[in-house]
């Protein structure tokens, strides 16, 4: 399956805006994606109250991952930028 490790970076962490937009992605994706914390945590990413409700900070350790599909890499990439942001 393919997965994304991703540390947060961008500022006040995943607060209500990524979220929106990672949740955003998910619902328009076929296959349910799941993030997972550090500590063992899973949600499904098309859940905001589930993915708000971890409280994710700048410094976070979160992996992306979803089922094989066409554009599932692009995809998991397009998300850890949404969370990790190039400077």
């Amino acid at each position: 399956m393919p997965s994304r490790r991703v540390r947060i970076t961008a500022h006040n962490g995943a607060h209500a805006r990524p979220v929106a937009e990672l949740a955003r992605l998910a619902i328009a994706h076929a296959d349910p994606i799941t993030l997972t914390t550090s500590g063992g945590v899973v949600v499904d990413l098309s859940s905001i109250l589930a993915v708000m409700d971890l409280a994710l900070t700048e410094g976070d350790e979160v992996v992306l991952e979803t089922r094989t599909s066409a554009g599932a890499e692009t995809l998991l990439d397009t998300m850890a930028a949404v969370l990790a942001p190039p400077r």
